[in-house]
């Protein structure tokens, strides 16, 4: 008898409980970027900022440009965890502020 009425109270204890979504808020989920697309995003971000491309090498994940007497290089790597790593390394640069221009390129192609 008792351990029907436990196990009664048990049950009555839980079917007390309410299940509640867990939030109404819209989420993303959030992938690796893809190889292909980085690539693409920073060969494209150098071209949206006047630079003329002279090496476009997706084998290598190279990406060479230059303006007047700038020369931009994006190195785009597949890490082993999956994401995709592009860094962009200039020489000769007469204009400062063209890094920042060419990485807000590269996220807005992004999607950042």
């Amino acid at each position: 008898m008792r351990l029907s009425l436990m196990a009664s109270s048990g049950i009555l204890a839980l079917s007390a409980c309410a299940l509640t979504p867990a939030g109404t808020g819209a989420f993303t989920v959030m992938t690796p970027a893809s190889f292909d697309r980085t690539f693409t995003a920073a060969a494209g971000a150098m071209q949206d900022q006047g630079l003329a491309l002279s090496l476009e090498d997706p084998v290598n994940g190279i990406v060479v440009g230059s303006l007047e007497s700038s020369a931009v290089m994006a190195d785009v790597d597949q890490l082993a965890d999956g994401h995709v790593r592009v860094t962009f390394d200039s020489t000769g640069a007469n204009d400062p502020a063209l890094m920042a221009r060419i990485s807000s390129s590269y996220n807005r192609r992004m999607g950042r």
